[in-house]
C-alpha cells in the first residue's frame, strides 16, 4: 500500500532530509510525545535532537551555517514533526519565522550577527505582534517604539507569544512614529525591533517582563507567554532593516511562510489522526468482525484519507508557488484554510472510531483532540482567510463591464 500524503519530484536530498526526520519522530517524539504532553512539560531532550540533524537551520543560507533548504523541504519536515507532536513544530516554527524575516530584511550586520548561530540552534527565534486587546486587527497595535538618542524606548504588552520563555531572540511589532506625520495610515508606522534576552520567565532584562506560561487547553510542553514592555531600551541597529515604517510588510512576509507551516502542521495531525483510527477499526471488534469492516466505518475512513490527501497537495502547492519567488497569499491562505479545518474533522473522525475510549488519556487520540483547535486560530482566523482569499478572487476576476 502507498503511504497517504507523498511529495511527488522531490530530489534525492530532499528524499533523504525527510527519510531521517521520519526516522527521528517514530523513535524519539511519539513514543514521548503524550507523556510529556500531559505533563506540560518542554521537550528539552528532542529539541536537541532537532539541533543535531540541523534543522535549526534548515532554510538558513549554506553562507550563514544552514542547509539552505527550500519552504517545501520545510513544510515537509514540519508535517512529519507535528505528525509526531504539534508542540515541537511550534518550536521550531517561530524560530523559522525570525530568521527568514532576517534573512529576507535584516540588514547585512543583523545577518552576520544572528543567523549563524540562529542555524545552530544558539540563538532561538520568536516573534511577537498579538495584543490582549486587538485579536486580528494589527492595525490596532498600541505598544509603541519612541527614538531616544541612539536607542528606541519600547513599551506595551504583547500576547500568544510562542517561544516567549525559551526564546533568546524576539522579533517585537510597535507603532513608530518617528518620519510618519498624523494621518499616516497605520500600517505604514509600524517597526519590527529585535530584542535580545536572556530565557527563563521574570525580568529577562531590564524592561522587558516573561511573566509565565499560558495554560492552554491543548499545545502544552512549548512555552506560550505574554511579554511586557516597560520603558524597554533596545539600540536604533536592532530595528529590523535598519528602516522604520516597515514593520507591518516584514511580520506580513513572516506570516504568509508562517501560514505554510500551519497548513503543514494541520496535515501533520490529520495524519497521525487518520493512522490511529485505521489502526485502531482493525482492532476493535463488535457484532464478531472488526469494526473496519462496516461499512460505515468503511465511508468514515474514505473520508478521512481523501481530506489528509488534499490537504497535503494544497499545502505543497502554497511552498512550491512561495519558492518560486511568486506572490502566494492566495494560496497560503487556502491551504492554511482548509488543512485547519480538515484537520479538525479528521481528528474528530478518529475520536468516534475509537468510540469511549477516545476520551481515555490512554489513548494518543485524546491528545490529539485538544491539539486540532488551535490550527483553527494560529496565523489568523479561518474567518481571516477567508478575507484574504475572497479579495485576492476579486483581483484576479475583476468584472470588465
Amino acid at each position: 500500500m502507498t503511504r497517504l500524503a507523498q511529495t511527488a519530484g522531490l530530489n534525492d536530498i530532499q528524499r533523504e532530509i525527510l527519510s531521517t526526520v521520519r526516522d527521528f519522530v517514530d523513535k524519539e517524539i511519539i513514543p514521548v510525545a503524550t507523556q510529556l504532553e500531559h505533563r506540560d512539560e518542554y521537550p528539552t531532550e528532542i529539541v536537541e535532537g532537532l539541533k543535531e540533524l540541523g534543522l535549526f537551520g534548515l532554510m538558513i543560507p549554506g553562507e550563514y551555517g544552514g542547509l539552505g533548504e527550500s519552504l517545501l523541504t520545510y513544510a515537509l519536515c514540519v508535517e512529519e514533526i507535528a505528525r509526531g507532536w504539534m508542540s515541537v513544530s511550534g518550536i521550531i516554527n517561530t524560530h523559522f519565522i525570525v530568521a527568514y524575516m532576517l534573512k529576507q530584511h535584516g540588514t547585512q550586520e543583523q545577518k552576520d550577527t544572528f543567523l549563524p548561530r540562529m542555524a545552530l540552534g544558539e540563538v532561538r527565534g520568536a516573534f511577537s505582534m498579538s495584543e490582549p486587546a486587538l485579536g486580528s486587527d494589527v492595525s490596532a497595535i498600541s505598544s509603541k517604539g519612541v527614538r531616544d538618542g541612539e536607542e528606541y524606548v519600547l513599551n506595551g504588552q504583547k500576547m500568544w507569544l510562542t517561544n516567549g520563555g525559551t526564546s533568546t531572540l524576539v522579533a517585537v511589532l510597535c507603532r513608530s512614529d518617528e518620519g510618519h506625520p498624523e494621518g499616516t495610515a497605520p500600517h505604514k508606522s509600524m517597526t519590527t525591533f529585535l530584542v535580545e534576552k536572556e530565557p527563563g520567565f521574570g525580568e529577562v532584562r531590564p524592561g522587558l517582563t516573561i511573566p509565565g506560561k499560558i495554560d492552554k487547553m491543548g499545545y502544552k510542553g512549548v512555552d506560550t507567554t505574554e511579554l511586557i514592555m516597560d520603558d524597554l531600551r533596545v539600540p536604533a541597529n536592532r530595528v529590523l532593516g535598519g528602516t522604520t515604517g516597515r514593520g507591518f510588510y516584514q511580520m506580513m512576509d513572516g506570516v504568509e511562510v508562517g501560514r505554510v507551516n500551519v497548513a503543514a502542521r494541520g496535515c501533520g495531525v490529520a495524519q497521525r489522526a487518520f493512522e490511529l483510527g485505521v489502526s485502531y477499526a482493525q482492532q476493535r471488534h463488535t457484532f464478531g468482525k472488526p469494526i473496519a469492516q462496516h461499512q460505515a466505518i468503511q465511508f468514515k475512513l474514505a473520508e478521512m484519507a481523501t481530506k489528509v490527501e488534499a490537504a497535503h497537495a494544497m499545502m505543497v502547492n502554497a511552498a512550491r508557488k512561495k519558492d518560486s519567488g511568486e506572490r502566494n497569499d492566495l494560496e497560503a491562505g487556502m491551504a492554511k484554510y482548509l488543512a485547519s479545518e480538515y484537520c479538525k474533522e479528521v481528528v474528530e473522525d478518529a475520536f468516534r472510531i475509537h468510540g469511549g475510549y477516545g476520551f481515555s488519556k490512554e489513548y494518543e487520540i485524546e491528545r490529539l483532540y485538544r491539539e486540532a483547535p488551535m490550527l483553527l486560530i494560529g496565523e489568523g482566523t479561518a474567518e481571516i482567510q477567508k478575507m484574504i482569499i475572497g479579495r485576492r478572487l476579486l483581483e484576479e476576476y475583476r468584472f470588465q463591464g
